[in-house]
């Protein structure tokens, strides 16, 4: 991204996730975004791993974003590895050594450059992730194949 002009902070975020994403997929990982937490906070991504543990991704677009934003520390407790995921300009000295940290072109490719420190979540709190996670999966892929249906889709999974 550093050859061009800068880019507004909401289309370099929504580069980055995409390049996280697809990271994620080349792992293995099952990516969902924008994914709801029971502490009310959404992290960015959220991939099932392939040994059934979870990652966060907490996506950043610039210094002022990780500055102003500390939600992050709130997400750990919702995860075996968290992990920082930002664009190849960002000043990566801001960003805690105790996460793990993917690095975008910002566009396509990424790569690990940190991996996450291992912190298991409880069996019952994983139990309930998961629970959570396949609702979550399950209910944007049926809006997906019934776009009509969605709105009552959604006031079903919230009504339970």
């Amino acid at each position: 991204m550093s050859a061009g002009p800068a880019l507004p902070p909401p289309l370099r975020t929504a580069l980055v996730c995409r390049a996280a994403a697809r990271f994620c997929a080349r792992l293995g990982w099952a990516p969902v975004s924008e994914m709801p937490l029971p502490n009310g906070r959404r992290a960015d991504i959220l991939a099932l791993l392939p040994d059934g543990g979870f990652a966060v991704l907490e996506v950043k677009s610039c210094a002022r974003d990780f500055l102003a934003d500390a939600k992050w520390h709130d997400y750990r407790e919702y995860c075996d590895r968290f992990y920082f995921a930002v664009d190849c300009d960002f000043p990566q000295h801001l960003l805690p050594v105790d996460a793990g940290l993917i690095v975008t072109d910002g566009a396509t490719e990424a790569a690990l450059l940190r991996e996450g420190p291992s912190h298991a979540l409880a069996p019952a709190r994983r139990r309930a992730l998961l629970h959570r996670y396949a609702r979550v999966a399950a209910g944007r892929l049926a809006a997906l194949a019934d776009p009509a249906g969605a709105a009552e889709l959604r006031a079903a999974l919230s009504a339970e």
